[in-house]
């Protein structure tokens, strides 16, 4: 079992503290996962929401990124760590007040390189967002 693999097992077990910025955002970790996908179900608080009842871009940008790591985290070698070098989103619908099923998926993966993409959906299956990035693979130290 890798390093990941653990950190991922534990996340949805709910027997893992989560760093600082994901308590201060509140972003919350991940319902499920299997090799090559992680999946979580979301609900923004009143206090992240621009002053139309929008959501803010960032911070589904942010959670962009968290979702994509834990992807990359399902396929990464034991003997390495990763950072982000590349991160995309596209807006497909304003996103309002309700709750986000986010999905990540690995869409290739080499030896130096882990490509993922997410996808925000309502409840009802309608498309709110799409992300793209790319992790670089460092190794541990």
């Amino acid at each position: 079992m890798t390093w990941a693999i653990e950190r991922l097992d534990a996340l949805k077990a709910g027997n893992m503290e989560v760093p600082p910025v994901v308590a201060t955002l509140k972003m919350g970790t991940l319902e499920d996962w299997g090799p090559g996908w992680v999946r979580k179900t979301w609900t923004p608080s009143l206090e992240i929401l621009n002053g139309d009842g929008s959501m803010f871009g960032g911070y589904l940008a942010a959670l962009a990124d968290q979702i994509l790591t834990f992807a990359a985290m399902t396929v990464v070698p034991d003997e390495n760590h990763f950072r982000t070098i590349n991160l995309q989103m596209s807006f497909v619908r304003v996103g309002r007040a309700h709750p986000l099923v986010i999905e990540g998926r690995v869409t290739a993966s080499t030896r130096q390189l882990i490509t993922v993409e997410a996808d925000f959906r309502r409840e009802d299956g309608e498309l709110i967002a799409r992300a793209a990035a790319q992790q670089i693979l460092l190794p541990k130290r």
